[in-house]
């Protein structure tokens, strides 16, 4: 779909926060005939959280900060999936508008928590607003589709049912706002890089779901059973990533060690979560951690991208 809007060089600016993610369970259900993977998924968004400001600017700018993460692997600016974003918003939307952004990142690149499908999320979600597109959700939720499996989940904001690649996306309490409790979350990751891609290339099957799992945590986070919940965690890609890369699993060791109620790999890793009965605790088990390992005492939003957005005086 291609809208003939033109928008004259100006001035305006916005800033969005765009909030990491953890997979409270992750099915892997088989490959697909276009090489995917299906999978069944809880995604539940944080407050550990990029934040991108957005200016209308004569010439084109894109600047990357750290804010206590290393950008080693970040690749490319021109392969940077906020640039893909809004270069996708610009041609469908018939916007030739340059932008001077600048992308503050505090989400480990590469770490399982969803961080450039999180940026790319809030760049549609920020330009819709900015430049007044008036598209709605699903629309948004479709271009996501075009530039990643988690985008369409973060772009729908909250704690979201992933199905088929992650492009079917619902809420997952409809219904239920400011009834699901605030879950305090320990990220730990050991530095190490993962690939998804190369994760799922060699992913042997093994056990690829448990049933019960996705009903297990739903039903208990609804009902307040922290508990219960960690008992129902589960990721098809664990067992296979522990293996292989032997830091991830001293992490995992070491918060099981702490006494942490559940422990899992967000995602295809690296960062390995704990939830914890509230923040003390988290941090109490963090202050313990090997120096050498980046940390953070986070929690669940309940709405994620869709409401961490904010404009800026021009």
């Amino acid at each position: 779909m291609v809208y003939g809007r033109t928008m004259p060089t100006g001035n305006r600016a916005c800033w969005i926060h765009a909030p990491a993610k953890i997979n409270l369970t992750l099915e892997v259900l088989g490959r697909r005939p276009d090489g995917y993977h299906d999978i069944r998924s809880l995604l539940v968004p944080l407050s550990l959280a990029d934040r991108i400001e957005i200016r209308e600017s004569e010439r084109e700018q894109f600047d990357v900060v750290a804010d206590g993460v290393d950008l080693a692997a970040i690749g490319p600016s021109g392969e940077n999936l906020v640039r893909r974003a809004a270069n996708l918003v610009r041609r469908r939307a018939g916007v030739s508008q340059p932008l001077a952004v600048r992308l503050v990142k505090r989400i480990p690149v590469g770490g399982g928590l969803g961080g450039g499908s999180a940026d790319a999320a809030a760049m549609l979600v920020a330009l819709n607003r900015l430049w007044n597109l008036g598209w709605t959700r699903e629309t948004l939720i479709g271009l996501g589709q075009e530039l990643g499996s988690d985008v369409p989940g973060l772009v729908h904001g909250g704690a979201v049912r992933l199905e088929g690649r992650g492009e079917r996306v619902a809420a997952a309490w409809p219904g239920a706002r400011g009834r699901v409790p605030q879950i305090p979350v320990l990220l730990v990751n050991p530095g190490t890089a993962v690939s998804t891609a190369e994760v799922y290339r060699t992913f042997s099957g093994g056990l690829t779901s448990a049933p019960n799992s996705y009903t297990i945590v739903h039903s208990a986070l609804l009902g307040g059973n922290l508990r219960a919940a960690a008992g129902g965690l589960f990721n098809s890609l664990e067992a296979g990533v522990l293996q292989k890369y032997p830091a991830v699993g001293r992490v995992a060791q070491l918060l099981k060690a702490a006494g942490a109620a559940g422990v899992l790999l967000s995602g295809s890793g690296a960062t390995v979560f704990a939830l914890v009965g509230d923040v003390e605790q988290g941090e109490r088990i963090r202050r313990d951690l090997p120096g050498d390992l980046w940390s953070r005492v986070t929690w669940t939003l309940p709405d994620g991208v869709m409401a961490a957005h904010g404009f800026l005086e021009p």
